[in-house]
């Protein structure tokens, strides 16, 4: 009997362009859906006759209650190789397989960076105005070199925002729980004692870390209250790593003078959130991996991890 598989969230509509899917035929017959279905009626509906689906990220969650309603499903592969979207324990109970694929740090990494610089220059609300045919210059913008940027995070992408940094002249703070002197000395940057003194000096911090229950709401209120009057926070990795409403107070009444987000705690972002409407937010809708090479990668792989379950070889099982 033929397979259905079905990809989910493929927004921009390129992901049955980007592998061979046709290699998996005719086991497998794919298709994809570009809008994405919040509400379990019809997502169910959508996917009852779904034996294999194709995830990215965490975009859609697949949780303990969603899976039971979805008897056929034998297969999941995510984009990545962690997804907390999905109830790894309920697959598991279920006999429900899961793989995930290699993924690259450059597209955050490159996205977090055109972030910064939008945000401290002040680019966007800049050039609306000049297409709108508003005053000329409005803005006093933020230069980079000299001032100092804390990582929240050493990791991958921390490491590589501290050689970009560098190459802009700015001095380099880290802190997390787990860094050590080796990491922090390897990537040429200053040891910080504590999240407080790391806050204190930024001129712009940058947030690095896996979302966990000990990283959730590490910046609270009184985190915030700590950072340096005017600096700038940037967020591409988890939007649960800040307290949302004390992020909303900060960048209202200080000492946040601008954020830079591509993470939410609701995707998409619904159209009525302050979020949207706050003139010192510079927000994108989840892009960070959202690149040409990076798809390719997800797609090439996901095509190869179908392949080698078909054969009860699975591939990158995160079982």
């Amino acid at each position: 009997m033929m397979l259905n598989c079905t990809l989910l969230d493929d927004y921009q509509n390129v992901a049955l362009t980007l592998a061979d899917w046709s290699s998996l035929y005719p086991a497998v017959q794919t298709r994809s859906l570009q809008q994405h279905l919040a509400d379990d009626e019809s997502l169910i509906a959508m996917l009852a006759d779904s034996d294999i689906l194709v995830v990215m990220r965490e975009r859609t969650p697949l949780t303990a209650a969603r899976l039971a309603q979805l008897p056929r499903l034998k297969l999941i592969v995510t984009s990545g190789m962690r997804n907390a979207a999905i109830d790894l324990d309920a697959c598991r109970a279920r006999g429900i397989a899961v793989c995930g694929t290699a993924s690259s740090s450059a597209p955050p990494l490159e996205l977090t960076w055109g972030l910064l610089l939008a945000l401290a220059r002040h680019i966007v609300p800049e050039n609306q105005a000049l297409r709108a045919g508003g005053p000329w210059q409005q803005h006093l913008g933020l230069a980079l070199e000299g001032k100092t940027l804390g990582l929240i995070g050493l990791g991958k992408i921390g490491g590589g925002m501290a050689k970009v940094a560098q190459a802009f002249g700015m001095r380099v703070c880290a802190w997390s729980q787990n860094l050590t002197s080796q990491r922090a000395a390897e990537c040429g940057v200053e040891l910080m004692p504590s999240l407080a003194a790391l806050l204190a000096v930024s001129d712009v911090v940058s947030l690095h870390l896996v979302l966990s229950e000990r990283t959730r709401h590490l910046l609270d209120a009184a985190a915030l209250a700590q950072m340096k009057p005017g600096a700038l926070l940037i967020n591409t990795a988890r939007a649960g790593l800040v307290d949302q409403q004390a992020m909303l107070a900060a960048l209202r009444s200080g000492p946040l003078a601008g954020a830079a987000l591509d993470v939410f705690e609701t995707e998409p972002l619904p159209a009525s959130h302050p979020l949207r409407q706050l003139p010192n937010v510079l927000a994108t809708p989840h892009l960070g991996y959202v690149a040409d090479d990076n798809y390719r990668r997800y797609f090439a792989q996901a095509v190869e991890d179908i392949a080698a379950w078909l054969r009860h070889q699975p591939l990158r099982s995160l079982l």
